[in-house]
């Protein structure tokens, strides 16, 4: 018995160790992972909290920065940066660019110059103000707007999309036909 019992130890001294770590959030969210396997659940929820598991036993217990840099240093490293959201806002039915829109842009393009390759998606929306057909045509042409700002201020064509979506996606609801500001607007992620 003392032998099955000290090669059980040695085998599971050697067998491979799974570690998760909760990283924290950037805009310091409060999140949490659930660490599941054949022996149960574990939830990690509060930043650098972690869970390592062998063969034999599961262990949780708080990471630190210097750990978690130490051990998943090259794997973060090489993570491509988070998506970056800007929104520029229009006047009622217009699809021009304020000198605020401008500054928003001047943000995105300072995005993007922080990235080896990024890729951007321009996506258009409008109030419920006026029918499908025209909001969704607005729509459209606000995206087509701050995408041709983009590319003439030096982004490729190739890296930079653009949507409507008409008022289909309201950032704050509205009955129909209702005049909101803040759905009037351009989305640009950078990613």
């Amino acid at each position: 018995m003392a032998i099955a019992v000290s090669a059980a130890a040695l085998l599971a001294a050697c067998a491979p160790t799974t570690k998760v770590v909760l990283l924290p959030e950037s805009d310091g969210r409060k999140t949490a992972v659930s660490v599941t396997d054949q022996r149960g659940e574990v939830v990690l929820d509060h930043p650098y909290a972690a869970a390592s598991r062998n063969a034999l036993e599961t262990r949780t217990y708080d990471a630190t920065p210097d750990e978690v840099s130490r051990d998943f240093g090259r794997a973060l490293a090489a993570q491509p940066r988070r998506e970056m959201s800007f929104t520029l806002h229009f006047a009622e039915g217009k699809d021009e660019l304020s000198a605020e829109a401008q500054v928003q842009i001047d943000a995105v393009l300072a995005e993007v110059a922080k990235r080896p390759v990024a890729d951007v998606l321009v996506v258009g929306h409008t109030d419920s103000v006026g029918t499908t057909a025209v909001n969704d045509a607005l729509a459209k042409q606000r995206a087509e707007t701050v995408r041709a700002e983009l590319v003439r201020r030096g982004l490729a064509p190739t890296n930079v999309q653009a949507s409507g979506r008409g008022s289909r996606e309201p950032l704050v609801p509205t009955p129909p036909g209702g005049a909101e500001p803040r759905n009037r607007r351009v989305e640009i992620v950078v990613r």
